[in-house]
């Protein structure tokens, strides 16, 4: 069914749904499963830095550097080889790229609930990636019903 699977994770609790339901696709369909991590500069903290620089993005970047290290420990702990990829960019037009990049057949992603102006600001970066995905979309939800 799924010969090529990328999973988009960014260490979050709804990243980690996607990584635990992308890495039971991975074993059922026994493909090869690529994991992404973006690091995403927001407009505020590029327009910051150009008025007085600091060490902020490459803070962030290894940050990001460190998540996609242990959510790859963590596939690889299950008995999957994965091979990481870290970009720098838009969430979606990057996990777009890369999925057509390595011939992905599913993408997974997280789901994050947001509230409608945070949705209005930023966007989401799953129903953006429909517009980016030259494949299926997996959005993981998680089982739990979210603490109100």
């Amino acid at each position: 069914m799924y010969r090529t699977i990328l999973l988009a994770y960014d260490g979050s609790q709804h990243g980690r749904e996607a990584l635990d339901q992308g890495a039971e696709l991975t074993s059922l369909c026994q493909a090869r499963v690529y994991l992404l991590a973006v690091v995403a500069h927001e407009l505020g903290v590029a327009l910051a830095e150009a008025a007085a620089p600091s060490d902020l993005p490459e803070r962030e970047y290894q940050e990001v550097r460190r998540v996609l290290t242990a959510g790859a420990e963590e596939l690889r702990r299950v008995g999957l080889s994965v091979e990481t990829r870290l970009c720098t960019g838009n969430p979606a037009e990057e996990i777009g790229r890369m999925a057509r990049e390595i011939g992905a057949d599913l993408v997974v992603v997280g789901h994050r609930e947001q509230s409608a102006l945070a949705r209005w600001w930023g966007g989401s970066v799953g129903a953006s990636l429909l517009a980016h995905a030259p494949c299926s979309v997996l959005v993981a939800v998680s089982g739990k019903a979210p603490a109100r």
